[in-house]
């Protein structure tokens, strides 16, 4: 069954936009994973405008499902998830001022950084996810650097969802297939919600595991956490997990 990480970004960025420690991150997470989800994933990003540093530090001893540290492997993120040691360490090209993640690495050209990125992380014991398009050819590129795993950058898919859901897929369908081929894992995440995720487990029924915040955490404001928790890993059962 495809596990649920839940991003707590925005928790961190509501927090921040008043000082102080309320909603409280630590206990966000605590509580995330009591309603059942199976990870937690953060993205610090240099500016700190939500995920601090020093968050990832305390959110280490308090995550005891699957801890995943997402980011562009700058050396100040590299020293940071070697020192953290999190389950799993996904690479994402993103510039310092993204608003968010919006684009897949090119595997080919920056092959030898991503090998030794990855070569780095694996002696410190830790998962390596790479983040990436739909490319064929740059799916293959991503194996041939050590990765264990890609995420697959879901944005393109939740854009075409509600007006060809069929069309939507079928190039992640193909990327995942071609991964599977080629020994990787493989995760997906960005603008997955309770509308699309379900067809997108159904079509890909070997995902290890989503990374859902934004939406999820907007729905926690109508559910409230833990029936949004429940309702997303709901979305994730396919019919054969029944």
């Amino acid at each position: 069954m495809t596990l649920l990480s839940v991003n707590i970004n925005k928790i961190a960025t509501i927090r921040n936009a008043r000082g102080g420690n309320n909603p409280n991150v630590r206990q966000v997470a605590v509580d995330c994973q009591r309603f059942g989800a199976q990870g937690i994933t953060v993205h610090p990003r240099p500016d700190e405008r939500h995920i601090r540093r020093q968050d990832v530090y305390d959110l280490r001893p308090l995550v005891t499902t699957e801890f995943n540290i997402e980011g562009n492997p700058a050396p100040a993120f590299v020293e940071l998830v070697c020192a953290v040691k999190p389950e799993q360490v996904t690479l994402v090209p993103d510039a310092p001022d993204a608003i968010t993640s919006n684009a897949g690495w090119n595997c080919r050209a920056n092959f030898d950084f991503l090998q030794q990125v990855t070569a780095r992380f694996h002696a410190a014991g830790i998962r390596v996810s790479i983040f990436v398009g739909t490319d064929l050819d740059n799916v293959e590129w991503a194996a041939k650097t050590g990765a264990d795993r890609i995420e697959l950058y879901t944005e393109p898919y939740a854009a075409q969802f509600a007006a060809d859901s069929e069309a939507a897929v079928a190039p992640f369908v193909a990327a995942a297939e071609r991964a599977k081929q080629c020994g990787l894992g493989i995760n997906a995440g960005h603008d997955l919600s309770l509308e699309n995720l379900h067809y997108l487990c159904t079509r890909i029924p070997y995902l290890d595991e989503v990374s859902i915040g934004h939406a999820l955490i907007c729905d926690a404001l109508y559910y409230g956490l833990e029936e949004t928790i429940r309702r997303y890993r709901q979305a994730l059962v396919t019919t054969d997990d029944k």
